[in-house]
């Protein structure tokens, strides 16, 4: 595996560089386990589709076939629940949810982590946070029939937020 540096030019981050020392989607800590990439999150709708529309180039262009996108501003009908399930950018800087590294949050963390990128830190505190996700899971299991993939759908988009499927829950 040879060490890649990537450099970031887009609204939120001017020559930002970052090196990759890990192959993509490979070598991910054991205790962090998505059961989505970033790929499969953007087609099957995120982040009201306005999370990625203007770093396209910093990452593989087969994340963005039939990604759902919405260049023009957050639209949540674009999400695979059709509800909003984020807060405003400024509401996680207010409460310490972005790491300077990642202005963007948690799903720029999970797709640079993806491409390689280990800050071992941060990579820790971001896996503490996806872990903690889990407790929605178990508020679907125990509030929800099985198989209704539509009880409680502002939970399990927001799941869908953190890379795992709630879809199958």
């Amino acid at each position: 595996m040879s060490i890649r540096t990537i450099t970031v030019n887009d609204r939120m981050q001017r020559g930002y560089r970052y090196r990759c020392t890990e192959a993509i989607g490979r070598n991910f800590d054991p205790d962090f386990r998505p059961e989505l990439t970033p790929g499969e999150m953007l087609k099957l709708g995120v982040f009201g589709g306005k999370y990625m529309t203007d770093c396209r180039d910093e990452f593989p262009a087969i994340w963005f076939r039939g990604a759902k996108l919405s260049p023009e501003g957050r639209n949540p009908a674009l999400n695979f629940f059709g509800v909003d399930a984020s807060q405003p950018l400024a509401e996680w800087r207010r409460k310490g949810w972005i790491h300077p590294d990642d202005p963007r949050g948690w799903f720029q963390w999970y797709c640079r982590y993806t491409l390689g990128r280990r800050m071992h830190d941060e990579d820790a505190r971001q896996i503490g946070r996806w872990t903690a996700m889990r407790r929605h899971i178990r508020q679907i299991e125990r509030n929800c029939e099985p198989g209704d993939p539509w009880c409680r759908p502002r939970q399990r988009q927001a799941l869908l937020h953190w890379a795992y499927d709630s879809r199958k829950i």
